[in-house]
């Protein structure tokens, strides 16, 4: 029979693999969402969001819950930073060899195949993507640390300190950057305002 404290440990480990599951599933969607509109294309969106997810858990899955969503996203964030270096390098590799452009790419959104149930009318359906297509081609257009604090400030709701954590940088430097990316999306958006 076990002892007294092997199941009290057990049992925390459980409620902790639990609580990882949960806030994994409850980020996973806009994590890939966020690295799709940073890299561009769905593939490689899904190997940085299974990468961030797997260091994540390997790195920080003993940490407070509290912590968790900064970090989460500082390891997603480095990993579209690293992907930009190793992207540019390769284009440059091939500019020089001659290489051919990107190659195939399947980069449509899945979700937009799910039937929309609240029956909006058709015109509404097509204000809304034409909206929604917009949105992601200004966030898209965004410098990437711009793009960076937009997402995380905007989207995910992380507050300054823990978008500095994220994005590890300064607090300043998010409002900076941030500051920026509301401004430039409004400029590229004003025709959508009411």
């Amino acid at each position: 029979m076990p002892d007294k404290n092997s199941l009290t440990a057990q049992g925390v480990q459980l409620d902790t693999t639990e609580a990882l599951n949960l806030f994994l599933a409850d980020v996973e969607r806009r994590a890939l969402r966020m690295a799709q509109i940073a890299v561009g294309t769905l593939d490689d969106a899904l190997d940085l969001a299974q990468d961030a997810m797997l260091d994540f858990v390997r790195r920080y899955a003993t940490r407070p819950e509290g912590e968790w969503k900064p970090l989460f996203y500082r390891i997603l964030q480095s990993r579209i930073i690293d992907w930009h270096r190793r992207n540019t390098v390769r284009n440059r590799l091939r500019f020089w060899f001659g290489g051919a452009g990107d190659g195939d790419e399947n980069d449509g959104d899945q979700l937009e195949n799910v039937a929309d149930s609240r029956g909006d009318t058709p015109a509404e359906l097509l204000l809304r993507r034409d909206l929604a297509s917009a949105l992601e081609r200004a966030v898209k257009s965004l410098p990437l640390r711009q793009q960076q604090a937009f997402l995380l400030r905007a989207w995910e709701g992380l507050d300054v300190a823990e978008t500095a954590c994220a994005m590890g940088c300064s607090q300043g430097s998010v409002k900076t950057h941030y500051s920026r990316a509301v401004h430039t999306m409004q400029g590229l958006l004003g025709e959508y305002r009411s």
